[in-house]
């Protein structure tokens, strides 16, 4: 039986927890926690945290966080002296030292830091094929209203027509967006790195889905491309549920995820 614990309880939170208590022969909720208790009325109690400094007593086998970058910043060294861990709030590794803080947390424990991949049309390509790639780019094209601009420095096109947000390394596009470019920073940390992935951000208030391509070229001139297009809610696509359950069962399984330790 392995034990899962949510960090977080908004729309990809509360289908997580269903999956992990329709697959009671296998998994079992460790604990959820959320700064929104009041979310939180369809969680038994016994697996409800008040503070995230309690997460080391449920024991938990894998720590998935569905919040925000600020967790892993303040809270994931501590969660892998302990455990597993899995943030989908990705941007955050993209943080300056953050990543190397967490991964030297991570082997002194003997614990795993996994990416989520399931998202990420092409991730075990990219991943398999890390070391041979020279050139990476992966472009976004959104709607304005799926694109959070609170924490860019600047406010969403007001243009009717197609409008370049950000283009430039994955690292930049990490700190400006960090709740809607974690496929971004994903797609670096399993190719050519943060700085050498190149990153294009499109605004473009005439559709309403979500488009990722992905272009990379490897020093053997292979070449990959993939594209990738879905309905959005919110700043996610709506595929993101099953994905995060396919990603967190081969964590959980150590069944080929990429794991950055």
């Amino acid at each position: 039986m392995k034990r899962v614990g949510l960090v977080g309880y908004g729309y990809i939170g509360k289908a997580i927890y269903q999956r992990i208590l329709e697959n009671s022969e296998n998994t079992e909720p460790a604990f959820v926690y959320t700064r929104d208790v009041n979310s939180l009325v369809d969680v038994d109690e016994c697996h409800v945290i008040e503070r995230l400094e309690e997460a080391g007593s449920r024991d938990p086998d894998l720590i998935v966080e569905m919040a925000h970058p600020s967790i892993t910043l303040a809270h994931g060294p501590n969660f892998l002296s302990f455990a597993d861990y899995m943030p989908l709030s990705v941007t955050a590794l993209a943080m300056d030292n953050v990543l190397t803080r967490i991964k030297d947390t991570a082997e002194a424990y003997g614990h795993q830091l996994y990416l989520p991949v399931g998202a990420l049309v092409g991730g075990n390509s990219l991943w398999m094929s890390r070391e041979t790639w020279k050139e990476v780019k992966i472009m976004f094209l959104k709607n304005p209203a799926n694109i959070e601009f609170s924490e860019s420095g600047m406010s969403a096109p007001k243009d009717d027509g197609q409008t370049t947000v950000y283009e430039g390394p994955v690292r930049g596009i990490a700190k400006m967006f960090p709740r809607n470019v974690n496929s971004m920073v994903t797609c670096a940390l399993m190719s050519a790195g943060l700085d050498k992935t190149q990153a294009i951000l499109i605004s473009d208030p005439s559709i309403d889905y979500g488009e990722a391509t992905v272009e990379a070229w490897a020093d053997n001139d292979g070449y990959l491309k993939t594209v990738k297009r879905q309905p959005m809610a919110g700043v996610s696509g709506k595929e993101m549920i099953d994905s995060t359950w396919q990603s967190i069962l081969k964590a959980l399984n150590h069944d080929e995820t990429p794991s950055l330790v």
